[in-house]
């Protein structure tokens, strides 16, 4: 998957990804991909409740183990 942004949140745990993740989405525009990547299991359930909560798209996850690439769409404003 093709993103326009990507955040390194390599060796952060619960809940830094996702307190980055919004950080960055904020200084993104609506439809952006967000590309985050993360070695933090916690992740994989994190992302997509954070997307419900917020109102931003979760595309998916690629990658297994610690070396996960997890993909956000910027719709919330």
């Amino acid at each position: 998957m093709t993103a326009d942004e990507t955040l390194d949140c390599y060796g952060l745990l619960c809940p830094m990804p996702i307190v980055e993740t919004a950080k960055k989405i904020n200084e993104m525009k609506i439809d952006e991909v967000l590309e985050v990547l993360s070695t933090d299991e916690g992740i994989k359930a994190d992302m997509p409740a954070w997307c419900d909560a917020t109102g931003n798209e979760f595309l998916g996850i690629e990658g297994e183990g610690r070396d996960l690439h997890v993909f956000v769409r910027k719709i919330a404003g």
